[in-house]
């Protein structure tokens, strides 16, 4: 009796052992969840720009030779002066849109031809309909809130997943000169008065020795230096965070918590452009606008409007900038006079 109850289960064990191998062999055989870009309806599937850049098949041209010292220089740079790691939350991630038909995330940063990156993202993501010529998109449009989606609106492994699979970028540009250039947009033109009753208002009260009771209520004539004061005064951070226009690149898009696969810059932006398509196998789809501007700000014009900014001003502006010029290897300008 008891030799055949013994029987009994060492037949069940190895009917169970059987079963386990069947199923073991079974899901072993069926394909792999569809990746990024695969076709389900039988097309050829395309690699993802991720994959394509760094495919070790493909020989190294020069421009991918720029690429890879500006990630090296970079990662040296967080290794060198960030002390601290932290976690990433959505908060960090409410300047980084995502395109997930073609496998991107891009991080944009004001006054670095994000007008223009998001034209190009509204056309590659369907959101401008028929228009396929980026520049057919008025500018503002470009900017609504809702019409790209950005990275904080996934959830946690939503977020990691395309961290992890996507194509990241940034494009930068000298801290300097992308600070005037916000300087001159949103103080000096006359139709930005929100902008003059925003900020203008209140710098003017705070650092102008007497102000006409005028420029109090309209803030429409802050000079460059008013300015300045305004950026280095402890007091203004502690109120609220930058506007976004004069943020600091490394606390809009925390390249030493992302890691960005294209550091583009504003010097090259219509070669980093095109290599961004190029990767993301859109260059026949999409084209990135030409800059025809005459009147955009450069380093000369830099120099001119901190001629009259004292040396202890531009140290402590530069101090609050210099993150931006390490990561992102910019020389000090040869215009300032505190060294």
């Amino acid at each position: 009796m008891r030799k055949a109850k013994v029987i009994r289960m060492v037949f069940a064990l190895c009917l169970g052992c059987f079963i386990m191998v069947i199923l073991y062999f079974n899901s072993s055989l069926k394909p792999a969840s569809e990746p990024l870009g695969e076709r389900s309806s039988g097309q050829k599937s395309r690699r993802s720009p991720l994959q394509t850049l760094y495919d070790g098949d493909q020989v190294e041209s020069p421009v991918q030779a720029v690429h890879q010292g500006r990630r090296e220089v970079l990662e040296e740079a967080c290794r060198s002066y960030t002390r601290k790691r932290r976690v990433l939350i959505p908060e960090d991630l409410k300047h980084v849109i995502v395109d997930d038909q073609h496998g991107l995330l891009y991080c944009y940063v004001p006054k670095v031809a994000c007008t223009n990156w998001k034209r190009v993202l509204m056309v590659l993501t369907g959101v401008a309909g028929s228009l396929r010529d980026p520049l057919a998109i008025p500018a503002n449009e470009a900017h609504i809130p809702g019409n790209l989606r950005t990275l904080s609106e996934y959830s946690t492994s939503q977020i990691n997943q395309r961290l992890r699979s996507y194509l990241k970028f940034v494009f930068v540009r000298e801290p300097f000169e992308r600070l005037v250039s916000a300087y001159r947009n949103k103080f000096t033109r006359s139709y930005n008065t929100a902008f003059h009753k925003r900020y203008g208002t209140k710098i003017v009260q705070r650092h102008r020795p007497d102000p006409q009771p005028e420029a109090l209520e309209r803030g429409n004539d802050v000079s460059f230096e008013e300015f300045v004061y305004y950026l280095v005064d402890p007091a203004t951070q502690r109120e609220e965070p930058f506007n976004e226009h004069w943020e600091r690149v490394h606390s809009l898009c925390h390249p030493c918590l992302i890691h960005y696969d294209v550091v583009g810059k504003y010097e090259t932006l219509e070669q980093d452009s095109r290599y961004v398509l190029q990767l993301a196998g859109v260059e026949d789809q999409v084209s990135f606008p030409t800059s025809s501007k005459s009147t955009r700000t450069t380093g000369d014009m830099a120099a001119q409007f901190f001629h009259n900014i004292s040396p202890f001003y531009q140290k402590k502006l530069y101090n609050l900038y210099r993150m931006d010029f390490l990561l992102f290897n910019y020389s000090i300008p040869a215009y300032l006079k505190f060294r």
